[in-house]
């Protein structure tokens, strides 16, 4: 027992003295800047030890509704809707843009999202990721996947040749920045209506001052996917983030050139299915054409993107584009690579391969 007791504390001892010499060291040495984290309550060094000078008296009202301190910007009663942002997260000067989605749409070239409509499964969604679309529309609209199993898909390989994007349920906080602190450098939203739903999706979507995004960390801020980025990820997050609002239905496109012209739109999106679905008329007839060039034009007023589906590749204008899903591109690429091979085996007369 008494060996035991001796061992310990000899061990407790050696710990002290490497610890001793690790603060020795550190002591000599300039400290390494942090590394930022995907935790927001991850450390908290200053606990304990910060006093508040500027701390409202204990028990008494500091009137700081109406009364700046000393030394602010702001002056007079406090008001949101005059309010002076401080420049803590301004991009530093000659920040770059780092998503090639949004290089590419600033360049002026035609951007294409392959969909993942179905798989939770890391290796499909990476195959697509790296198959030759600029992004991956991951359906949250009409699937039933849960961000747990997206955000999983999206760490797996997060600098895949496609970004990873996702077109979310409705426009909603959770939703969007679910989206967002998984990773998220494309926002879908579908059934935009009103100018005002735009104004929403645009709030979820953006930090301030741009919008109300809030700042509660995720994967997003991790250094494996976003963290380490040129000028930061909070700080650079506004400039590189895409947002594609959905024309489908009448009042959507009634309102088209207003929600096109809300600050923050990156691209309006003419959909093709729920124009359909919603005016009871065919692509190619005359009132349903006439619902996607009313699209069309509120998008070339607005000086924004102009989305559709891949087919409408060649549409005039149309330079944003939905791609197929998963399962469409495994037959597509099985069909391309077996030719006149694929398809040809031999029917049974009996068995559950027959014909019945």
């Amino acid at each position: 027992m008494r060996r035991m007791q001796m061992a310990a504390l000899a061990g407790m001892l050696a710990v002290g003295l490497v610890t001793l010499s690790g603060q020795a060291q550190n002591a000599q040495q300039p400290a390494r800047p942090a590394q930022p984290s995907a935790d927001p309550y991850a450390n908290n060094p200053d606990a304990g030890k910060q006093s508040f000078p500027l701390a409202a008296p204990a028990g008494k009202d500091s009137g700081a509704i109406n009364t700046p301190l000393s030394g602010s910007v702001n002056q007079g009663p406090f008001n949101p809707s005059t309010w002076k942002f401080g420049p803590a997260f301004n991009p530093p000067a000659g920040a770059r843009i780092w998503n090639p989605v949004k290089l590419k749409m600033m360049q002026g070239g035609k951007v294409t999202g392959g969909t993942v409509f179905a798989s939770t499964d890391p290796s499909t969604y990476c195959a697509m990721a790296n198959a030759g679309y600029d992004f991956i529309w991951t359906e949250m609209q009409h699937d039933q996947h849960d961000w747990q199993a997206v955000a999983r898909m999206w760490r797996t390989c997060p600098h895949a040749k496609a970004v990873p994007g996702a077109r979310v349920a409705y426009t909603d906080e959770r939703e969007i920045q679910h989206a967002l602190d998984a990773g998220a450098l494309v926002i879908v939203v579908p059934t935009v209506d009103t100018a005002e739903e735009a104004m929403a999706a645009r709030d979820w979507t953006y930090f301030p001052p741009l919008g109300r995004r809030s700042n509660g960390g995720g994967q997003a801020f991790d250094p494996a996917m976003w963290g380490t980025v040129p000028g930061g990820y909070r700080q650079t997050a506004n400039e590189n983030i895409i947002l594609i609002l959905m024309i489908e239905t009448l009042e959507g496109v009634k309102n088209a050139e207003a929600i096109a012209k809300v600050p923050g739109i990156s691209a309006v999106f003419a959909a093709s299915g729920d124009l359909g679905n919603f005016s009871g008329y065919p692509q190619g007839s005359p009132d349903y054409e006439r619902l996607i060039n009313v699209v069309h034009d509120a998008a070339l007023k607005a000086k924004v993107r102009l989305c559709g589906p891949y087919a409408w590749r060649d549409r005039p204008d149309f330079t944003c584009f939905q791609a197929g899903s998963e399962t469409a591109a495994i037959a597509r690429g099985v069909a391309a690579e077996l030719g006149p091979l694929a398809n040809t085996q031999p029917v049974p007369e009996v068995g559950p391969f027959s014909k019945k």
